[in-house]
């Protein structure tokens, strides 16, 4: 920690400190980030679990250890701050990874000055263009050359520029193993179809699994390519090899946990990581790349962008069943859902308003493992009033006052929660085919087993509370009851001693707020009676109480199962 500076420390002075500041965070995110590699060698669950907690935590620490560091005098001279950003634009020009810097300086001045609205005589502004735009600049990578007639040889370079501690189990039949499943995948280019493969140098971890990453060109086309190394406790092995865009986007998707990787700079592995999934926004990207709060400001830019360039689209409620504790609205040309705490919940709801942030909290720390949808928290955003609805206006305003204001002809609100929009699953099992409908329903419910799995149980199981992506995966989003699968207490349901007691509409045994009766969730679940008996045939765990105390168990001694986050059809032989 640096000295705090004087009062009388030019805006200069300041500017240094404040880039200095970023430069440490940075390199702290950085040997959390390195020490992944280690975590996959040793095959230390645990500790990268743990790396990846502490470095969601460390951007706020880290600007509040910068605020300490500040001059007193300084800090709520607007003026002045107006002069060190002017500054510290000079000392960060040309920057490739300038934005991040921008970012950080904006937070900051944020806080130290308590601004609740965009200040374009401090902060750095661009709603105009996306920074990304601009970078040319080439990522590190590497290039090998497939010779149509020996492919593994190429493979086997190819492993060989990716070493680790631990050895591969067999090179040469991982190297096979590529190739074979390169030439499977894309055997409509046609003959040899594989003319080179690029990999970025820096590997990205994630869970249990290590990953090169990059693209395949064949002589007219070219395709994401991802490959998948695990480490079995004693060698390395190639997993998986991941060509299709579908799969690739699942695995950069916004209901995984963020990504590992040392990258010397990040916009330009940002630019080629979207020359694979055009589809995926900067935002997106720049978020699963741990870069949490540039994902914020590039989603921000994005959105009130397109506010501006759709003048008269309106704000309206969500489409989906109203939720007892979040009032959530959008705006229908754009993929996102604003979701807003009411200030009284329905009468089933126990929870507190911290409660629910604490929620929030949890899922943004967890593994998501593909089933929970990441959540943004923004505070003090600003709308035009004009382009709320009436009604949906007039809700916020009178249903969720302690986060929602009107200042003249603008809302304010204090705060929300920004994710992506998802077709909620109710909605979408009365809008498809009957085998789209059956498919859905038994992707539910892996998704509650593969949460439960993951010592985390939904709570509230309704259809409404889970969306489906455009490739139809089943996603969790609501998160008021949302629990660790340890912390609660499965029972079975009591058998009837009488006929009394069998005809009571109500429990007639004492039943206490963690007690949980697998047996009775069909009746909470929704599900048309035709689908249920599907999920019943394939998920029959789920309705068994010594299922989930067996998963009790199992975490109580640390044990965590292994869950790809691609398809069977992925995976090598």
């Amino acid at each position: 920690m640096q000295t705090p500076l004087s009062g009388a420390a030019s805006a200069y002075d300041h500017a240094v400190l404040v880039r200095e500041a970023f430069e440490r965070y940075h390199t702290e995110f950085s040997r959390l980030t390195a020490r992944a590699r280690q975590h996959f060698e040793t095959a230390d669950w645990a500790g990268a679990r743990a790396d990846a907690v502490q470095r969601i935590g460390l951007y706020d620490q880290c600007i509040a250890q910068t605020m300490a560091e500040l001059a007193a005098p300084a800090l709520v001279q607007r003026l002045f701050w107006s002069q060190v950003r002017d500054a510290y634009a000079g000392q960060i020009a040309g920057l490739l990874d300038c934005e991040l810097y921008k970012t950080w300086f904006n937070t900051l001045t944020r806080r130290l000055l308590a601004i609740d609205e965009v200040d374009a005589g401090v902060e750095f502004m661009a709603m105009d263009i996306e920074p990304s735009d601009a970078i040319t600049h080439p990522v590190a990578r590497h290039t090998y050359t497939v010779n149509e007639a020996r492919p593994v040889e190429a493979m086997m370079r190819l492993l060989g520029d990716y070493r680790f501690d631990v050895p591969y189990a067999h090179q040469l039949r991982c190297a096979a193993a590529i190739a074979v499943r390169l030439q499977d995948d894309l055997t409509h280019w046609g003959n040899s179809p594989v003319r080179s493969i690029e990999l970025l140098q820096t590997v990205f971890y994630r869970e249990r699994r290590a990953y090169l990453v990059g693209r395949v060109f064949g002589e007219h086309r070219f395709s994401p390519c991802v490959i998948a190394l695990v480490n079995d406790g004693q060698a390395l092995r190639v997993d998986a090899v991941l060509t299709k865009r579908r799969d690739v986007a699942h695995l950069f998707g916004v209901s995984r946990s963020y990504f590992m990787a040392d990258l010397a700079t990040v916009a330009d592995a940002v630019v080629f990581l979207r020359s694979l999934l055009p589809g995926k926004s900067v935002d997106e990207i720049y978020t699963v790349l741990g870069r949490v709060k540039q994902g914020k400001t590039e989603r921000y830019r994005a959105f009130f962008s397109h506010l501006q360039q759709q003048p008269s689209e309106q704000l309206v409620h969500a489409e989906g069943t109203p939720g007892m504790v979040m009032a959530v609205f959008t705006l229908p040309s754009y993929p996102l859902v604003f979701k807003v705490i009411r200030d009284r919940f329905g009468w089933q709801k126990t929870m507190s308003r911290q409660d629910v942030q604490d929620k929030y909290e949890m899922v943004f720390q967890a593994d998501r493992i593909g089933r929970l949808l990441d959540a943004q928290s923004y505070r003090h955003l600003r709308f035009p009033a004009a382009r709320f609805a009436p009604e949906l206006l007039a809700e916020l305003l009178q249903g969720c006052a302690q986060s929602v204001r009107r200042e003249g002809d603008e809302v304010v609100i204090e705060l929300c929660y920004v994710q992506r929009r998802f077709r909620p699953l109710n909605l979408y099992l009365h809008e498809q085919s009957e085998e789209a409908q059956k498919a859905a329903a038994l992707d539910y419910a892996q998704a509650i087993r593969d949460l439960a799995c993951n010592n985390i149980f939904p709570g509230d199981m309704l259809l409404k509370n889970f969306g489906v992506s455009r490739h139809g995966r089943a996603v969790f989003y609501d998160y008021d009851e949302l629990c660790r699968v340890s912390d609660c207490n499965f029972r079975a349901w009591p058998v009837p001693r009488n006929e009394e007691e069998a005809l009571a509409g109500e429990p007639w045994f004492h039943v206490e707020p963690g007690d949980v009766f697998p047996e009775r969730f069909a009746q909470f679940m929704g599900l048309p009676p035709r689908l249920l008996i599907q999920v019943r045939e394939h998920h029959g765990q789920l309705f068994d109480p010594a299922w989930w105390q067996g998963l009790q168990r199992r975490f109580a001694a640390g044990q965590y199962p292994d869950m790809p986050p691609y398809p069977r059809q992925a995976r090598v032989a």
